[in-house]
């Protein structure tokens, strides 16, 4: 288990407090009214009906939105857990460049191109703003 952080600032929080309330809306729409532009997300190697997929993964964006915002005790963990969730689903955007799918106003490849670039930065965000980027480089 991580070292719990002893604090973190403001700044901090109000991202970790965004990414939670963010993700418990694309959540959401994995559920209800996005739910076809999700699945043309997956990849095709996904060995799993692509509905499934989507249904199934925005639960865990639910999940790990809600933990984000109430389980403040486990930021760190929460941090990890968000941060290995945006880097798998990295393929799907990944997918969605490389075979030219149109999905969430991504109607062009320098559109889609942009977007990978995005991913890094989630991550980033997920790290610090819940401090586990701390606690990993305390570990080291």
């Amino acid at each position: 288990m991580m070292p719990h952080p002893t604090s973190t600032t403001t700044f901090q929080n109000v991202a970790r407090i965004g990414l939670g309330a963010f993700m418990v809306v694309a959540g959401l729409g994995h559920l209800t009214y996005a739910r076809r532009e999700f699945q043309a997300q997956v990849p095709d190697f996904v060995p799993f009906d692509k509905d499934t997929v989507v249904l199934q993964s925005g639960v865990v964006e639910i999940g790990l939105g809600l933990a984000l915002l109430l389980w403040k005790r486990r930021r760190v963990e929460m941090g990890l857990g968000l941060g290995a969730f945006y880097a798998a689903v990295f393929p799907g955007n990944i997918h969605q460049y490389t075979h030219h799918i149109s999905a969430f106003g991504l109607d062009t490849d320098a559109k889609r191109l942009g977007r990978l670039f995005f991913q890094p930065v989630l991550i980033g965000t997920a790290l610090w703003s819940t401090g586990a980027l701390a606690a990993l480089q305390r570990k080291r």
